[in-house]
């Protein structure tokens, strides 16, 4: 380590202990035993409890708090921001000019555990630097987290189950904020959960490709139906083919190109297009009209 980087990390410290009234030792234990969360016996080095401190100061936060936590992640930290911790820096932003909220029409239970929720959420962030706001739209279906199941088939409910509403409105806040603000190197409670749960590649969550495959395997001629009725524009048989598949199945398989995942960009596209949503709308009032519809379209 160079002296200056050495000095600097100092500075960190001290600067946490003047402002907590507290000696660097006795902060730097402290934190090590509120401020990281992980498994087993493993100790927190200096440096992982060092960098996470410089990313607190950062953005102004404090980890007593819990506005921000760290999981230790192969000798380096993955930082964690809480809902609280990312409404501090939004509104502390000095461009900060005000944000909205917007949701689809109605509201549905993506499986049995969960409550209704809207298909989607917006969340619109204003600048005042800026002549144009920044919209971001978050689809439950992209983001919801299942419960977890275990080996004896007991099932543990999160928050995605019990405040199904609350916790998209949380996931389309944090992801406008990122893209309004550029904020960068920070994750949100749900992603640290699923990055213990999932291999991570240069800080990107990437899903288990065994589970992946198993997936696409499964559901191999249900994948090719959809695919095939999207290029011969035949929506209604590809949003039928579509349907057959649960929430949950349909979750599995929602993963990038770039990661293995079954469908193009496009064809994500057009899943989720409102041209897709307005046929699925209609088939579910009126199957024979929507039908034919999309064949005299076609």
């Amino acid at each position: 380590m160079s002296e200056v980087a050495s000095l600097e990390k100092k500075s960190v410290l001290k600067s946490f202990s003047d402002i907590y009234g507290a000696e660097p030792d006795q902060m730097m234990a402290a934190l090590k035993k509120t401020a990281f969360r992980q498994s087993g016996n493993n100790e927190v080095s200096n440096e992982q409890m060092m960098a996470l401190l410089i990313v607190a100061k950062q953005h102004n936060l404090n980890p007593f708090t819990k506005e921000i936590y760290a999981f230790p992640d192969k000798g380096g930290i993955v930082p964690i921001v809480g809902v609280d911790g990312w409404a501090r820096i939004i509104n502390d932003h000095p461009q900060f000019d005000g944000m909205e909220f917007n949701q689809s029409d109605g509201a549905f239970k993506i499986d049995g555990d969960a409550q209704e929720c809207h298909e989607w959420m917006e969340c619109v962030i204003y600048r005042k630097d800026r002549s144009h706001p920044t919209t971001v739209r978050e689809y439950l279906n992209e983001v919801y987290r299942p419960p977890f199941k275990k080996n004896d088939g007991y099932v543990v409910k999160g928050p995605w189950q019990t405040h199904t509403k609350r916790m998209l409105r949380h996931k389309v806040m944090i992801q406008c904020a990122r893209i309004a603000f550029s904020f960068s190197g920070i994750y949100d409670p749900d992603e640290g959960e699923r990055i213990i749960d999932a291999h991570v590649i240069d800080g990107e969550v990437i899903p288990q490709n065994t589970e992946l495959q198993a997936a696409i395997a499964r559901h191999q001629d249900t994948i090719d139906a959809i695919k095939e009725a999207i290029g011969q524009d035949n929506l209604y048989a590809a949003i039928e083919a579509w349907d057959e598949l649960t929430n949950e199945e349909q979750i599995s398989l929602w993963v990038a190109p770039t990661k293995g995942g079954p469908f193009t960009t496009q064809e994500r596209s057009t899943i989720h297009s409102d041209e897709w949503g307005r046929i699925r709308r209609a088939a579910n009032a009126a199957p024979d009209f929507a039908k034919q519809e999309t064949e005299e379209q076609g």
